[in-house]
């Protein structure tokens, strides 16, 4: 039954207009201020949007783009103060993070896919990692200088897994460090945040001995324990000790090729339940406390050589290995298992990316940029159960219930053109910009303990995106795109046991299990997106700007991957303990039967489905003031029953406004995540009411000696304490958090 879709409440309404007006008379001060202050930023202080690089594949303008993507650099990231990925990236349009306030289990869902249906790259390496109960990825935001996410399909250039979306992070470089005339330095900073009493510390070093020779290493540490929540109380058994780092050399010859070679590391220990989650609450008797050892490690090299006057070669090679390896010792006896044994999930990533651009002019009128390569992937999974000591299974080990020993490889072609056209349809101005590009992907998907055939596909993934620019202020596209996701190792040949089941507090009458699916088909998509977007330039005063852009999209997908639990509840009085409910025992006199208590869980196919969704971005940037503000909604069904799917999210809006004081060396911020009644649910259950949710922010950077070199942030998550749940979890968010951190650099 498809539930009726709540109207927004009065007060979002109010809150939203509230903000609103707020947002106006903030910018109509930093507009008067502007006019009329001495001080106020030269003419080139409005800084334009950052140039996007993974959309294309090629350096694109993201308003020029046909579709949705967001990018985000250091100043920015600074600003959020993030301890986790999701400080970062929350408030973006169409993306939601799920999984509880554990850092352990945050994952991002984009536009209502989530898990293997959003791809996410550090340095062009996939982060393959996939756990029902854990997060995705794992990497300190002190290591980071730049994210870009492009909302929609992408599969025609990155394949499977790009049906909701891209995350692609960018670390650190010493070009982005020092300035101009400066060969070497270091920053040295400490943080505290008081919500759960974490204490950071980061130490980076950089250099550039020579030209086009850079380096540079980091080190961070955090070190957190119990979460006070937004009602009070207190989320126990959240201890974090996590020690990330990064190491990074460049070199660039003066023939135009550039190597660079980059070591991430991110490690963990944590004491925390089996489940981190927590989507369904505590259930003390199945998901037992554990000690968590979380490791990710991403290697990779990468050759580039970029000519000026050769149009004909512009490429990219990238080669790289990330591995993952999750061990959980059990320190309680619970009924999945014995406290002292060893829970183990190893996943390692090789891969190989070749790229090239062609520049050609057709005409004087036209060119046209030619994108094409191919790219290869394989990952490999190992499980165990069994042992005593971390990282030491015993010799009689098995493989870990859910987690089977598994393989898939991946080999894709790609081939795009970006054409240019300048005065279209005899148009004495404007420009139209037409992206056709198609992927054809296969794979092979194994499992090395023989739990079932090997699972083999192909895919063609087409799109084509189309942006009339009629002059430099204003832009229309659509975009028609194909993408798919291969079923996951754990999809396909899933089994052992899933949860227990008791009849009655203690008696435990045997337990739902999992079952391979071997013939699991590849979920696809077909996306129709179609937007605008508009430019006002000395909007409120000399040199500032205002950009808006909107996007209405629509999904038809097939075969969606879903997880069919078949379990009887409450468990029937009259089942027969430790026996399969598809079993027909007979009993007493003929004729006469009874079932086992016993279901199963397995991966399924959905036939068909249907999301759409809107999505507004817009900033306003002077030189005193920088806003933005995002909306998003998304909503989706399948078609067949009419029920909801997807990881479907609240309409949200969102706000971050930073008022820049110059004569102070200062800026300060105020963000708000505004979030409607969500009621897209299968459960009512499942029900969220609405919440606002306000930060604040201040940092300051002294500009004259002998302060030079110092930063000071501060913040307020949650300032108004809110007690709010997101979707997919049963935990309350973390309630207000003051924050502070300190730091110092120094070049020469």
């Amino acid at each position: 039954m498809v539930t009726r879709r709540q109207e927004p409440t009065a007060t979002a309404f109010a809150v939203g207009l509230i903000a609103g007006g707020a947002l106006c008379l903030v910018a109509a001060t930093a507009g008067a201020q502007s006019a009329g202050d001495s001080t106020t930023a030269p003419a080139d202080a409005t800084r334009l949007q950052p140039i996007t690089v993974t959309a294309t594949r090629n350096p694109l303008d993201p308003f020029s783009f046909p579709g949705m993507v967001t990018v985000l650099d250091g100043p920015e990231i600074q600003d959020r103060q993030p301890s986790s990925p999701d400080d970062i990236l929350s408030l973006i349009p169409g993306i939601e993070f799920t999984g509880g306030p554990r850092r352990t289990g945050e994952a991002p869902s984009i536009r209502g896919f989530d898990g293997a249906d959003v791809i996410v790259t550090i340095d062009g390496a996939r982060q393959n990692f996939g756990s029902v109960h854990d997060g995705r990825f794992f990497v300190d935001p002190s290591l980071l200088k730049r994210v870009e996410v492009l909302r929609g399909p992408a599969s025609s250039l990155y394949g499977s897994g790009g049906t909701g979306g891209l995350i692609a992070f960018q670390t650190l470089d010493a070009t982005d460090l020092l300035a101009p005339g400066e060969s070497a330095g270091m920053k040295v900073s400490g943080g505290y945040q008081s919500v759960n009493s974490e204490r950071i510390s980061i130490l980076t070093t950089y250099a550039a001995p020579r030209d086009g020779m850079n380096v540079v290493a980091s080190i961070s540490k955090r070190d957190s324990g119990t979460i006070r929540l937004g009602n009070g109380n207190d989320l126990e058994d959240t201890d974090d000790d996590i020690v990330a780092s990064l190491a990074k050399a460049s070199l660039k010859s003066v023939d135009h090729h550039r190597f660079e070679a980059s070591a991430i590391s991110f490690r963990n220990d944590a004491r925390e339940p089996n489940d981190g989650q927590e989507r369904f609450g505590r259930d003390l008797a199945a998901n037992g406390l554990v000690r968590k050892d979380v490791r990710s490690t991403t290697l990779s090299a990468a050759y580039h050589y970029d000519n000026p006057e050769d149009r004909l070669v512009d490429l990219d090679v990238v080669a790289y290995r990330t591995s993952f390896r999750l061990d959980e010792l059990r320190l309680e006896d619970v009924s999945g298992g014995p406290a002292g044994e060893l829970l183990r999930r190893d996943v390692d990533t090789l891969g190989l990316r070749i790229d090239n651009r062609s520049r050609v002019a057709l005409s004087e009128a036209a060119r046209v940029t030619l994108t094409y390569g191919g790219e290869y992937w394989r990952d490999s999974q190992d499980g165990g159960d069994g042992g005593t000591r971390m990282g030491r299974p015993d010799a009689n080990a098995g493989e870990r219930h859910g987690v089977p020993d598994a393989e898939a490889r991946f080999t894709g072609l790609f081939a795009q053109a970006e054409v240019m056209v300048s005065g279209p349809f005899g148009a004495e101005s404007g420009d139209l910009l037409m992206i056709p590009g198609a992927r054809y992907d296969s794979y092979r998907i194994s499992s090395s303990s023989r739990l079932g055939p090997d699972n083999e596909r192909s895919e063609l993934s087409p799109k084509l995106g189309v942006s009339w620019l009629p002059s430099e202020q204003s832009v229309v596209f659509a975009n028609y795109a194909h993408a798919f996701r291969a079923p996951t190792v754990d999809e396909i040949y899933l089994t052992g046991t899933h949860f227990p089941l008791f009849r009655g507090p203690g008696e435990l009458v045997g337990f739902n299990r999992f079952e391979p699916s071997p013939g699991l088909r590849p979920q696809t998509t077909r996306t129709v997106e179609v937007g605008a977007g508009i430019t006002f330039n000395d909007v409120l005063a000399e040199r500032d700007q205002l950009q808006i852009k909107a996007t209405h999209f629509r999904i038809w997908g097939e075969d969606f991957i879903d997880l069919a639990i078949r379990q009887a509840f409450p468990v029937p009085g009259d089942c027969l303990p430790f026996v399969s409910d598809q079993a027909r025992v007979p009993v007493g006199a003929p004729g006469m039967f009874r079932h086992g208590c016993e279901g199963a869980a397995s991966s399924t196919n959905v036939p068909e489905a249907r999301l759409q969704g809107t999505e507004i971005d817009a900033i306003y940037e002077s030189g005193r003031l920088r806003m933005t503000l995002g909306y998003s909604s998304v909503d989706g069904e399948n078609a067949t029953t009419g029920g909801k799917l997807g990881l479907l999210a609240p309409d949200q809006l969102t706000i971050d406004a930073a008022f820049r004081l110059p004569r102070h060396d200062s800026l300060i911020g105020w963000r708000l995540l505004l979030a409607d009644r969500f009621d897209r649910v299968n459960d009512p259950a499942d029900v969220r009411p609405g919440y606002a949710v306000h930060d604040l922010y201040l940092s300051w950077r002294p500009s004259d000696p002998p302060l030079d070199g110092l930063g000071v942030d501060l913040g307020i998550d949650n300032a108004f304490d809110k007690a709010y749940s997101r979707v997919d979890t049963a935990s309350v968010e973390p309630g207000r958090s003051f924050k502070v951190a300190v730091g110092y650099s120094m070049a020469w």
